[in-house]
């Protein structure tokens, strides 16, 4: 089923501390609101308006880096002025389903989106909710009294609606500011349905919750591995590229770019890790434009598509392999190096080198390879 999203980001999050609104933190390395336009785009959004306040526009630029499917509106004085800023930016069918949803809640996936659209089904509006556990008191004149649970339910977002149909009840509400959508629908006379809730589907309101989802982020990340391997001859010249390090040498190395096999190496190993071909697939050899071409290129191109989908290089690994030249009085620099390329701390990139004893073509003489492993947490 087609749905579109309005996602409100423009308020101030001033309950979680100084700094940053909330929704442009970070948690686990990607923002607030990417961690939701990620997994809404994933569950199939066909738009997503992102409602941002006066500076918000760049913010958003920099959160969403990289991901399509997606645009600002200008937000209003309220949080129910955004949202109908937002339905009335959709482009689309009047009566599609939209989601609303607050961008302080990160975890939102694509099993909540399907319950919400099946109980939309049936309904004026749905929204996912959890049962009241807690023991609630009601403080008074003369004190506490307890107040019944049964029948309490906790709302969370995201909310469905047809879209015109919430725009129609938002344009009769006339009570002042509504704590949620579904208020509005329920005034206007629609039946709201519940889907089920989900703990995760938590809002991050004061500093300690942020804490709470670093460790559910944590668990919601998945560690990647990738292995390249590049092999180029050796031809007549002065000096070799080995990791971004210029190396004199009475030979060079033979390519269509600068012919760097440990970077070769460690960006392939990189795409590899995030599905994302080799680096023949990103440039092609046939392509004059990358002839001579600084292989530092290639590997920042990769390292900028990790972060493209909210992903991190954790590690690298790479192994040389030749008879000459002799890596070990270079191989900091080239660690170093390849640490400034990649933005990691120089603990976390290792190069080594070996021979092969006199076998086979790199033995003998004839050429160079090397071989590279990258960890990438997505």
């Amino acid at each position: 089923m087609s749905f579109s999203v309005v996602i409100v980001a423009a308020g101030g999050g001033t309950r979680a501390g100084p700094g940053l609104a909330k929704q442009w933190r970070a948690v686990a390395g990607k923002t607030v609101l990417r961690w939701s336009v990620d997994s809404l785009l994933q569950a199939g959004a066909r738009e997503i308006v992102v409602v941002v306040g006066p500076d918000g526009e760049a913010l958003a630029d920099a959160a969403l880096a990289g991901l399509s499917g997606w645009r600002t509106a200008a937000g209003g004085a309220t949080r129910a002025l955004s949202v109908q800023a937002g339905l009335k930016a959709i482009a689309g069918p009047a009566d599609e389903p939209v989601l609303v949803h607050d961008a302080a809640r990160p975890f939102v996936t694509a099993a909540h989106v399907a319950a919400l659209l099946t109980a939309l089904e049936t309904a004026d509006g749905a929204i996912p909710a959890l049962p009241v556990a807690d023991t609630l008191k009601r403080e008074g004149p003369d004190g506490l009294t307890t107040t019944p649970r049964e029948g309490l339910w906790r709302a969370q977002t995201p909310q469905a609606f047809r879209r015109d149909r919430l725009l129609a009840a938002y344009a009769a509400w006339t009570e002042g500011e509504p704590t949620d959508d579904a208020q509005v629908v329920e005034a206007h006379g629609g039946r709201v349905a519940i889907a089920p809730g989900d703990p995760r589907l938590m809002k991050l309101t004061y500093p300690e919750d942020f804490d709470m989802a670093e460790r559910l982020a944590g668990g919601a990340r998945m560690t990647r591995m990738g292995q390249g391997f590049d092999a180029h001859r050796w031809g007549p010249g002065e000096a070799v590229w080995l990791c971004g390090v210029r190396i004199d040498h009475d030979q060079t190395l033979i390519g269509h770019s600068d012919a760097d096999a440990g970077l070769h190496a460690l960006t392939d190993a990189i795409l590899g890790a995030i599905g994302e071909g080799d680096i023949g697939d990103h440039f092609p050899p046939t392509d004059m434009k990358w002839k001579g071409a600084s292989s530092d290129l290639f590997l920042e191109h990769a390292a900028g598509l990790v972060a493209a989908k909210g992903g991190r290089i954790i590690n690298v690994d790479v192994t040389l392999i030749c008879e000459r030249p002799k890596i070990k009085p270079h191989r900091q620099a080239m660690r170093a190096r390849l640490a400034a390329i990649l933005d990691l701390p120089i603990d976390r990139v290792s190069v080594k080198a070996t021979t092969t004893e006199g076998m086979g073509f790199t033995g003998r003489g004839e050429g160079l390879a090397a071989q590279a492993i990258a960890v990438v947490e997505m």
